[in-house]
Parts: C-alpha cells; sequence; structure tokens
C-alpha cells in the first residue's frame, strides 16, 4: 500500500493575498509529507475555477516541492491532455525535465480536464476529449522511447529529437484520471494506472475495482499506450485527523461541503460554494445540500448518475487514527493500493492539514508498514 496527498489549492474567499498563502501552505504541507513517511504528492491542473482549485501551473509547483524535498514522488495529477490545454510534446518535455530535476521521481496523469468552464477558456471541443487523450498518451510514450520523434495523426510530426530524455527507464510511469466505467475500462486496456474518486464511499470503489478487473482481465495488448505497463489502484482518501474525533468530523464534513459545492457549481448544478469556516451545522448542512441538488437535477429534467453527487457522502477517514485505519483497512480489502489523502480543503485550516499530516505520518502509515513487514516476513519463513 502506497499513501499520497493530492493538491487542488482550494481557497475560500479568495483575494491575491489568500491565494499566495495558499499555494505556499500546500508546499509546506507537501515537504512535511516527505517527512512524515508519505509515498508520493499530487497536484492537479485545473483553469478557471474559482474556489475550487488554483492550481493551474502544477508543473511550477511540483518543481518547487521536487526542491524541497529529495525521496517523496513527484505525480502530476494530472496534466489536462487535449491538445488545446497542452501540446503532448510539451507535457513530454517539461515532465522529463522534471524527472531530471527530481532525481527519477516523476509520475504522469492524464485527464480530460472536463468542466465546460475550463475547456470554453482553451477552445476545447468536449467531443474530442477521450481521443486527444488516447493519442497524447501514445505520443508522449513514443516521445520519450525513441531516439527520433515521428507522429502521423491529428499531428503531422516528422522526426526529431525530444529532450531531455527521462531519468526513469524507459519512462516514468503512467496514470489517468477514471471517474467512470469508460475511463476504467480505457486505463486498463492503455495499460495506466487508474485513479479514483472515492467521495461514493467504499462500496462505491469495490465496484468500481471489479469493472476495472473485468477490463484487465479482457485486456489483449492491442490498445497498450506503451509497453511500460502500470496497473496501480489509487483511490482518494478525504480525511482528517484530530485528537478529537468529533472535530475531525466538523471540520472534515464543512471542507468537503465546500468542496462539493465548488465542483457542483462549474458542473452547473449548484450554487457557488458557502465559504463559512465555523458552521456549526456543517454536517446536516451537507445532507440537505445533496437533496437539494437532486432536486434541481429532477427539476431540469437532467439525467444523472447518483456517483455525481457522491462528494456528499461524508463517511471517509474523519475522526481520530483508528477510525482512518478502520477505513482504509476496508478500501485496501476491496482492491485499493494507493490512498490519495485529500487533506487540503477549502475551509480547513492549515494548522488542522499540518495536524493531520502528523498523525497518518506517526501513526496510521507505520500501522500499515507494520503489517506489510510481518507479511513479507511470514512469507520469507513460509518459503524457507
Amino acid at each position: 500500500m502506497k499513501f499520497s496527498m493530492i493538491f487542488e489549492a482550494q481557497l475560500s474567499h479568495p483575494t491575491p493575498e489568500r491565494e499566495r498563502q495558499c499555494i505556499l501552505d500546500c508546499v509546506e504541507q507537501a515537504v512535511f509529507a516527505e517527512e512524515k513517511g508519505f509515498d508520493r504528492i499530487w497536484a492537479v491542473e485545473h483553469h478557471a475555477l474559482k474556489w475550487y482549485a488554483h492550481m493551474s501551473a502544477p508543473e511550477v509547483f511540483l518543481s518547487y516541492v521536487a526542491a524541497k524535498t529529495s525521496k517523496i514522488r513527484i505525480g502530476h495529477g494530472v496534466v489536462c491532455m487535449p491538445f488545446g490545454y497542452n501540446h503532448p510534446v510539451r507535457v513530454a518535455e517539461r515532465a522529463a525535465m522534471l524527472d531530471v530535476l527530481s532525481g527519477g521521481r516523476l509520475d504522469l496523469g492524464a485527464g480530460r480536464g472536463a468542466t465546460l468552464q475550463e475547456q470554453s477558456l482553451f477552445g476545447v471541443d468536449p467531443d474530442t476529449t477521450n481521443e486527444q487523450v488516447e493519442e497524447a498518451l501514445r505520443m508522449i510514450a513514443s516521445a520519450w522511447v525513441n531516439e527520433e520523434f515521428e507522429w502521423h495523426g491529428t499531428f503531422d510530426i516528422e522526426p526529431h529529437p525530444i529532450l531531455p530524455r527521462p531519468v526513469q527507464n524507459p519512462h516514468p510511469p503512467l496514470f489517468m484520471a477514471s471517474t467512470k466505467q469508460q475511463s476504467l475500462e480505457m486505463a486498463a486496456h492503455y495499460g495506466v494506472g487508474p485513479l479514483v474518486l472515492g467521495f461514493s464511499g467504499v462500496d462505491e470503489v469495490a465496484r468500481l475495482h471489479t469493472i476495472y478487473e473485468n477490463a484487465l482481465a479482457a485486456r489483449d495488448g492491442s490498445k497498450l499506450v506503451s509497453t511500460e505497463i502500470n496497473d496501480h489502484f489509487g483511490v482518494l482518501c478525504p480525511t482528517i485527523v484530530m485528537d478529537d474525533p468529533e472535530e475531525a468530523l466538523r471540520v472534515g464534513a464543512r471542507g468537503q461541503r465546500f468542496f462539493a459545492e465548488s465542483i457542483s457549481h462549474w458542473t452547473k448544478i449548484g450554487p457557488p460554494p458557502a465559504q463559512d469556516t465555523l458552521d456549526d451545522d456543517n454536517i446536516a448542512a451537507i445532507a440537505v445540500d445533496k437533496e437539494q441538488v437532486i432536486a434541481r437535477l429532477h427539476e431540469a429534467n437532467i439525467p444523472f448518475n447518483p456517483a455525481a453527487v457522491s462528494n456528499y457522502n461524508i463517511n471517509h477517514a474523519y475522526g481520530n487514527e483508528q477510525a482512518a485505519i478502520e477505513y482504509v483497512e476496508h478500501l485496501e480489502a476491496v482492491g485499493a493500493t494507493e490512498i490519495l489523502c485529500l487533506i487540503q480543503m477549502g475551509t480547513v485550516p492549515q494548522d488542522v492539514c499540518m495536524e493531520t499530516i502528523q498523525r497518518w505520518g506517526d501513526t496510521i502509515i507505520p500501522h500499515f508498514r507494520a503489517k506489510e513487514a510481518a507479511k513479507e516476513k511470514a512469507l520469507a519463513l513460509t518459503g524457507s
């Protein structure tokens, strides 16, 4: 089991000054994550999503973190791959440079950048995004492994060297945002590791893992984007861990409501988020908000998957260390091989983020490391 943190750079009451502090706070958390034994940090790429994500240049953020750390892996989670956002060759160049500067610590994820707010900013056609993500992955892998890169598809590129070359051989691991059945099946057939939203809870993660396993069983290799296959199954895990479990739930639920309302607004199914930081009734409010969102969808005769409002589910790793351990064990049992801790939510104070990181590092991660060590020892004894 691997443990990581993911950064959106969410921000309530955004001002230029608060935005700068938020980004610097994310850096502080990322550096502390290495100290406390986390395996990886991920940074999203989003554009023009006020409140929800101020992480519009993750390659710069990740480079800054890489310079301040020495061991923790550095993950693009994910790069918006449709061509209006990023030319695939530029992604390959920038990512390889980061792999060089970090000493071979880079992981690269791909995504669609799926909100209309973002797509309209860059002139991206929503109907072409899946095809462009696939082509971008193939182009990037090819650019990294061939001395001369040549491509004849959407782009017509005669042979060119693509520089620099990454440190990792044949190239950094590839991942893909996978929130629906189609994207999970695509990830399996492409041979890239799915990164799954876990907001719906353990049962939904189990269902998604079954879809992924079935797709893996049907994979014949014809759609692999690279010879380097990555079947890592990462699951998002909202978490706040404090000495007072009720306060941890209250802070976490408040942060998650902000998260849910922010993205609901940009997907055109909700108003702007409530930006309070001291709402004692936030847990009840989440249930009310969820019902209101569902009611609005029904009123507008908009079909929706229950997962579309799963952000309002608050049964996650909120509470004390034991509660978090039990929740992660459930995720582990249904197939998760990496836990992507979502700690930095828009209304969660920096001191609570740092306390949560410390408690994961002091107790929760060591618990699973000890289990793994005991299992390896038992296997070694059996083998002898």
